[in-house]
């Protein structure tokens, strides 16, 4: 698990400060307005949501490491190449990029699900989201550091370097992607999508998107009102305040002994989200930046993990695409909303609307969670699922299919 993490913990921060890479070679190196480096990023996160799942499903097809080794020939060719692209051509190459991105984070995700018990499940991702916080404290600000020294085309060619390094440290450690007992999956047929992509994987999914949408908003709102307060220099720290949070928070969820739901910790982080509006300087945005951050982490930890149980493992990799690709799409529309609500009032509007995105994505996540609850326990389902089970044989037929429902009852009525 260790190498596992710190390779990945490598891919991921070069991954996560790609965008920033192409924005400043754009702005900078090609002498583009930003609204131009918006469409090379928006090209991107286009395409690492629409690839989530493809890869995802080719992953459950043929393995991980066929599918890490041809993305990174694939990134290879497109860092290679971005230098000396004019910017039409690099809009598209950017999409391709995003599709075909090293899956580092999927991998992470379906390795871990497979390389831990029940037991440390929690813990484990609780460690994969501080991941996640440590690459978005490191990549970005490395980059920035580097392009105010060295030309934007070197520092894109380094993040590039990154990536392709990554990927190719994952192929080579293959981690298992399925469990001992779940290594018969991939020979059976792949169960039909309406099979587990039901209700409650759908809320884990709305509760995925709602979170980055929350996160997204809020570093647009950080940003707006430091710029009204002519404050703008310090963001960097109220962000850096809010990362370390996160990784404190998701340190001592993972410690815990009893997890919590996934929609409550959503909702707490919107409630806690809120207040930051009301914070005029950077020293209130700090302390709001504390509670905020430190739900963060867990919030995103409960999400992986709920995908990994709810889905079956011969379509962990598609699931997990899927979950990507929510956090992709929320990321990707939390900035804009967030901004209108701030082009329309005031800049702490858009904590509220980041905020209010949450608790609502936290409500609909509890909604289509009970129902799938009350469905799995319906009463008239329970009654002829024994009448069938004691007119076939043990282990046959109908009793198969009962022994299978009772255990999902009895781990979702755990995880409630």
């Amino acid at each position: 698990m260790a190498p596992l993490l710190g390779i990945s913990l490598l891919a991921r921060v070069a991954i996560t400060a790609d965008v920033m890479a192409l924005t400043l070679y754009v702005v900078l190196g090609l002498n583009r307005s930003y609204a131009a480096a918006g469409g090379v990023a928006a090209a991107v996160t286009l395409g690492l949501a629409l690839g989530g799942p493809l890869l995802g499903r080719i992953i459950d097809w043929r393995g991980a490491r066929i599918v890490l080794l041809v993305t990174v020939v694939v990134q290879v060719v497109f860092w290679l190449s971005v230098p000396i692209l004019p910017y039409g051509i690099l809009l598209g190459a950017a999409f391709v990029a995003g599709l075909l991105m090293v899956p580092a984070q999927p991998v992470t995700r379906q390795a871990i699900a497979a390389m831990t018990t029940s037991a440390q499940r929690r813990a484990a991702f609780a460690l994969e989201s501080v991941q996640g916080e440590l690459s978005y404290v490191l990549g970005p600000p490395i980059v920035i550091v580097c392009a105010a020294k060295v030309s934007p085309g070197v520092v894109a060619l380094g993040v590039g370097a990154a990536i392709v390094a990554g990927g190719v440290g994952i192929a080579l450690l293959n981690p298992p992607l399925r469990a001992d007992h779940e290594v018969d999956a991939g020979t059976v047929s792949r169960p039909r999508r309406r099979e587990w992509l039901g209700p409650a994987m759908i809320a884990v999914l709305v509760m995925a998107f709602g979170t980055t949408m929350l996160l997204g908003g809020t570093d647009l709102a950080i940003v707006a009102t430091l710029q009204e307060a002519g404050q703008v220099s310090w963001a960097a720290v109220v962000v850096a305040v809010y990362g370390v949070s996160s990784i404190v928070g998701g340190l001592v969820y993972g410690a815990l002994s009893r997890p919590l739901p996934t929609w409550l910790l959503l909702g707490l982080l919107g409630l806690a989200t809120i207040p930051a509006g009301l914070a005029h300087d950077w020293h209130w945005l700090c302390v709001a930046g504390v509670g905020a951050g430190l739900l963060t982490a867990p919030t995103l930890s409960t999400v992986a993990d709920a995908v990994s149980r709810l889905a079956p493992a011969s379509v962990r990799g598609e699931a997990t695409g899927l979950q990507s690709s929510a956090l992709s799409a929320g990321f990707a529309l939390g900035a804009p909303i967030a901004g209108m609500s701030i082009d329309a009032s005031v800049p702490g509007a858009g904590f509220a609307a980041a905020g209010l995105a949450g608790l609502a994505a936290a409500l609909t996540g509890f909604l289509l969670s009970s129902r799938s609850l009350a469905r799995t326990r319906s009463p008239l389902s329970d009654l002829s699922l024994s009448e069938a089970s004691d007119r076939d044989p043990p282990g046959t037929g109908a009793a198969a299919v009962t022994n299978k429902l009772r255990a999902r009852n009895t781990e979702l009525g755990g995880r409630k």
